[in-house]
């Protein structure tokens, strides 16, 4: 169905876009190399036989008309990367979307529902600490306060935008209303498809990540001069706090639990830790066991805090609800899946992604590609071209099946 080889030449060609020394990829929002990609992106779309516009915010939109006045298709990912990221991460989604509308093109189907195809702005949010606004913008929830947020050289989003060569059209210009579904290809960034031997899958849903800051603050004394009995060490409750996190996360599959950053003060090798400051990413697709794993840890950290006379303080970084998966569009996706010949593995995506933000807006569908070893945001990133070619042709099935509908 699909053209495997034209997909595979459009992904090695806008790899070459930010790619640096180690063969990693710096495609961040708003600079000159994402927009050297989307100029690439705006040729493969016009190809495609679809009408190419820029929104509000700057994402990318693809569109072909239908043949009925009916709400639209959508599909898409993102281009920008993670810091040294990978060549699949996003730009699988949006390459095999355009690579569904070729195919299209090329066999003369006549589609009832319009199609738009969007390669969403900054998914990741490397550049200014703050992601999906893209997709934020097209479900609504982006907010002009957010515009004022900043890159490391203290230049906000609203800024780069005017630098970027955006006009100053209302937020409300990107929203997309009259939507039937939205679906997204995307790399596992895991090893589950892996480990089952199958090169694609169904995404039941995308777990929310909740993230939590933690700050231990003890007694800063001589390690040498204080007895263990006299110590408000920071260090040693934190370390039972992270492994007890641990140990609670594992009691609620499919509940994950991360300590990613931790900083320790003052941080001398003779001296008694005073204070530890660390974060905790909680996630899982299940809102309300999330939830109760976030009150089995603070609970803890707490009743800990109290016996080792500690001061215990838990800020809130960020709360994203979970999104379940359309049960009509999985079903689309699973009998595509079948359709090929693979087994059908539904599984839930620890990561985030631009789907997330469309929950209570309109039913949303991803499909996994296998990552070989699990690998993600790294040069390393890789899938097979084989099952490349299994998640473009899923997609092309499951894009006829909702039409039909």
């Amino acid at each position: 169905m699909i053209k495997i080889k034209r997909l595979i030449a459009n992904l090695e060609e806008l790899s070459k876009i930010g790619r640096v020394e180690n063969g990693g990829i710096n495609r961040f929002s708003y600079t000159n190399e994402e927009k050297r990609a989307n100029h690439l992106i705006e040729k493969y779309m016009e190809e495609a036989g679809l009408q190419v516009r820029y929104d509000a915010i700057g994402n990318l939109i693809g569109s072909k008309e239908g043949s009925e006045d009916l709400p639209a298709i959508l599909m898409g990912s993102h281009i920008d990367t993670v810091p040294n990221g990978g060549n699949y991460d996003g730009v699988l989604g949006v390459l095999s979307a355009i690579e569904v509308m070729h195919t299209i093109k090329e066999k003369g189907i006549k589609l009832k529902h319009p199609v738009k195809v969007l390669s969403f702005k900054d998914e990741e949010g490397s550049r200014f600490g703050f992601g999906m606004i893209g997709s934020r913008a097209v479900a609504g929830t982006l907010k002009e306060e957010d515009l004022q947020r900043t890159d490391e050289s203290n230049i906000s989003i609203v800024q780069a935008m005017a630098d970027y060569g955006l006009g100053k059209e209302s937020l409300e210009m990107a929203i997309l209303e009259e939507v039937k579904a939205y679906l997204e290809v995307h790399i596992e960034q895991g090893r589950v498809l892996e480990s089952k031997n199958v090169g694609v899958g169904n995404v039941t849903g995308i777990a929310g990540p909740l993230w939590l800051k933690f700050h231990l603050t003890g007694i800063a004394e001589h390690a040498g001069a204080t007895p263990m009995n006299l110590r408000h060490d920071a260090l040693t409750a934190a370390s039972m706090i992270i492994i007890e996190t641990e140990s609670l996360a594992k009691q609620l599959p499919p509940a994950v639990a991360t300590v990613g950053k931790i900083a320790v003060k003052p941080n001398g090798v003779n001296v008694i830790p005073g204070e530890v400051e660390w974060t905790i990413d909680i996630r899982s697709t299940d809102e309300s066991q999330r939830n109760e794993l976030e009150q089995k840890i603070i609970r803890f950290a707490e009743k800990l805090a109290d016996e080792r006379s500690l001061k215990l303080t838990v800020t809130e970084l960020q709360r994203v609800e979970p999104v379940q998966c359309d049960q009509e569009v999985q079903n689309a996706i699973k009998e595509s899946i079948e359709e090929i010949g693979e087994e059908v593995i539904s599984l839930p995506s620890g990561a985030g992604h631009d789907a997330m933000q469309f929950k209570n807006r309109f039913p949303v569908g991803m499909i996994f590609v296998k990552s070989v070893n699990g690998i993600s945001h790294n040069p390393k990133e890789f899938s097979l071209e084989e099952d490349i070619e299994k998640g473009a042709n899923v997609l092309y099935r499951t894009l006829i099946k909702i039409d039909k509908n």
